[in-house]
């Protein structure tokens, strides 16, 4: 497979998996805001900037953190790279580059999720007040998406490059979420187990649309099982360790179409991360500290993501 066939297709799945998880996050922190009405606007809405890490240019644009500046920097903003808009945006642009490479119900799906964005964003004014039927749209679009993905894609290289750039995505985004909460949010020590930051760890769990299983497998709302939860677990397709395994087994399937060694950097970084939090407890997280633990977590993540490119996409002289 070509370059940079394989670059958009991975590429297309990261922004797509972006644009879900801004949308998640959103919709949440609108349903939350009607729960902590005494809570200003810019403890509610920054750290959903702070979990996208554009607080410069966010500040540089809006100013002020208000509900729908957030909104329109998030949601509909060309200047932000990482809007939803701009994220499906530059999903539509890798899969026009190679039409060719996948199906014509993934192209139109695409095409026509675009400019759905494309055409709210002209009418912002109207949707901000509906604002979370609209965001409700954007993640049925993406999981729409990774149905027809799977079934109208062969499942070969490309699919598994596919397949590779969501789940990378999504381990990334699941811990800057929790880390959100633990490290920005954290509330005072008489706030701890408070009413307030029961619904702060709800809606982490909410934005990651794990609430149901959580409750499920623990019960209770409980921090040290949330975290458990959300980095540790086998089964839930958005824990970190879930999408570490899996980014794994779709990489070693790539490397074997490549007929390339499991010990490349980016499979070798994958399958150390992996054994990790196989072996690794919740309490041995707490003690090396939560927010420096998910910093570690990220940097690899994104050492793993650099790696994969000097591998696969980067052209070679």
């Amino acid at each position: 497979m070509l370059s940079r066939v394989a670059n958009s297709i991975y590429w297309i799945n990261r922004y797509i998996e972006r644009a879900e998880n801004y949308a998640r996050f959103l919709g949440v922190n609108t349903s939350l805001a009607l729960d902590t009405a005494n809570i200003s606007d810019a403890m509610q809405w920054m750290p959903l900037i702070a979990t996208t890490a554009d607080e410069e240019l966010f500040k540089e644009l809006y100013g002020e953190p208000t509900q729908e500046n957030v909104f329109n920097f998030l949601t509909f903003d060309e200047r932000n790279l990482n809007s939803i808009y701009s994220c499906v945006m530059f999903a539509r642009e890798n899969a026009r580059t190679i039409r060719e490479n996948i199906s014509i119900e993934m192209w139109e799906h695409i095409n026509g999720f675009y400019h759905n964005i494309r055409h709210a964003a002209t009418n912002r004014q109207n949707i901000i007040p509906n604002s979370r039927e609209f965001l409700k749209e954007i993640v049925q679009g993406s999981q729409l998406l990774s149905g027809i993905e799977d079934s109208t894609i062969s499942h070969t290289e490309g699919w598994h490059f596919g397949k590779l750039g969501r789940y990378i995505e999504r381990a990334d985004k699941t811990a800057r979420i929790l880390d959100v909460k633990y490290f920005i949010l954290l509330p005072s020590m008489a706030e701890i187990g408070s009413v307030l930051d029961m619904i702060q760890w709800s809606g982490v769990l909410k934005s990651v649309s794990a609430f149901m299983m959580y409750r499920r497998t623990y019960g209770q709302l409980f921090p040290k099982k949330i975290i458990e939860f959300l980095i540790l677990d086998k089964h839930f397709p958005r824990s970190v360790y879930h999408c570490t395994i899996n980014a794994q087994y779709m990489l070693q399937n790539v490397l074997k179409a490549h007929r390339s060694s499991i010990k490349t950097p980016a499979m070798k970084k994958l399958a150390m991360l992996s054994s990790e939090l196989y072996y690794t407890n919740v309490k041995e997280i707490i003690k090396y500290g939560l927010h420096e633990y998910i910093d570690r977590l990220q940097t690899i993540i994104n050492e793993v993501n650099t790696e994969i490119h000097e591998a696969f996409f980067a052209i070679k002289d």
